[in-house]
């Protein structure tokens, strides 16, 4: 998700400080508690490596191995625990590793999990903790009776060298690893996102159109029955079943605008969003300033001035929801808005602004963490900036992808 906060930076190892504070103290504890820590986990690594090399000809050396490894992930989740706990390292978590039902049966797992680089890293983790642990725990101990003038400067030194160990040895395996755990959940988002949309669309069906077009046909089959009885009569409910039939087809015209209006694939983004910005209760200024086609292009080619239809739709319904925030959370006093569309190399940029009382929040139930799902879901962005008594500016951006 993709909201942009000002928050701290979790990574940045603090500032030194006196050898009483909190910091220093939880650097300390972890220093001691590399030794105890360390022995086991070296033991565990030089048995396990040892145990299922020796037994590699047999048909229970690669198992154990599996095994083995996978236990060596849990020990690396430990070690993430502490280093969060007591030093502050924000490290994600490694994408698991897929059960035999999913990675299509016991030979193909076996391979993954003896080729798991995550589980390889923690080993070679655990085997250069010994040293550096026997070396951080004397320095520690022996610093709290004799060198305690210096020692927050020695404790943040080898505390940073644990948090750079850490990072390198037990974060996830590369930029492709936390691109999978990202991908995983914004295809959750947008599956659910979807279900969300389909009973909407369904709701909307069963409680207007469908609904007056069941009343259109009762009212229809009376005027039947009282055709020849009372002419009159069923010319009156003829008239008032011809006023249903307005209502309905209008309710499936707006049904069919909130799927994907029709002006935005005729006309594109600048005709939609002055379409949906003179339905808002405040006055708003449309600027869309999107590159022109190309002159010369053949016949059938996409347009450039255009990008994808799916982000061309994402960019109509973000602007949508902003501008019924707008009409319903600006205020009385909010003299108008403004929507602004351009490209920016490879990214679609959408900023809508209004002049009204501000206040806008993420969590405050105007939809904006919602939206920011789903732009987060595409590789896009969500910024607001609302200072209370001042205005809101929202910034979404979006990837730019061709169409075609």
């Amino acid at each position: 998700m993709t909201l942009s906060h000002a928050v701290p930076d979790n990574d940045r190892p603090p500032p030194v400080r006196a050898v009483f504070s909190a910091v220093t103290w939880k650097e300390i504890a972890y220093l001691v508690s590399n030794l105890p820590l360390a022995i086991v986990g070296f033991v565990y690594a030089v048995v396990m490596v040892s145990t299922a090399g020796g037994l590699s000809v047999t048909a229970v050396g690669i198992p154990l191995l599996a095994c083995g490894l996978f236990l060596s992930r849990q020990w690396g989740r430990l070690d993430r625990a502490r280093a969060r706990g007591l030093l502050g390292v924000r490290v994600d978590e490694p994408t698991p590793i897929p059960g035999p039902k999913r990675s299509g049966g016991f030979f193909p797992w076996l391979w993954t999990s003896i080729k798991d680089p995550v589980g390889w890293r923690t080993v070679l983790y655990q085997l250069i903790r010994l040293p550096w642990g026997v070396l951080t725990f004397t320095v520690a101990l022996t610093g709290l009776f004799v060198l305690w003038p210096v020692l927050p400067y020695l404790v943040r030194l080898m505390a940073n060298v644990d948090r750079a160990m850490v990072r390198g040895l037990l974060s996830p395996s590369d930029d492709l690893e936390r691109r999978i755990a990202e991908l995983e959940s914004d295809r959750g988002v947008v599956v659910d996102t979807a279900a969300a949309d389909l009973r909407r669309i369904e709701r909307d069906l069963h409680d207007g159109a469908q609904a007056r077009l069941v009343a259109l046909a009762m009212g229809l089959g009376l005027a039947k029955e009282k055709l020849l009885e009372d002419p009159e009569g069923a010319a009156a409910m003829v008239d008032e079943a011809h006023g249903e039939v307005k209502l309905a087809l209008q309710e499936l015209r707006d049904l069919a605008r909130g799927i994907h209006p029709a002006v935005l694939t005729d006309r594109g983004l600048d005709a939609a969003l002055s379409s949906v910005a003179a339905r808002c209760v405040v006055p708003v200024k449309v600027a869309v300033d999107l590159p022109a086609d190309v002159p010369g292009a053949r016949s059938g080619a996409p347009s450039a001035a255009r990008p994808a239809e799916a982000i061309e739709g994402i960019a109509y319904f973000v602007v949508s929801e902003l501008l019924q925030n707008v009409s319903k959370h600006a205020g009385p006093g909010a003299r108008g808005a403004t929507v602004e569309v351009w490209r920016a190399g490879a990214r679609l940029m959408i900023r809508v602004s209004d002049d009204g009382r501000g206040g806008a929040s993420p969590s405050g139930g105007s939809g904006l963490a919602g939206l920011a799902e789903r732009l987060g879901a595409v590789d896009g962005v969500l910024v607001v900036d609302s200072p209370v008594g001042v205005g809101t500016v929202v910034t979404a951006e979006l990837p730019w992808r061709d169409r075609g």
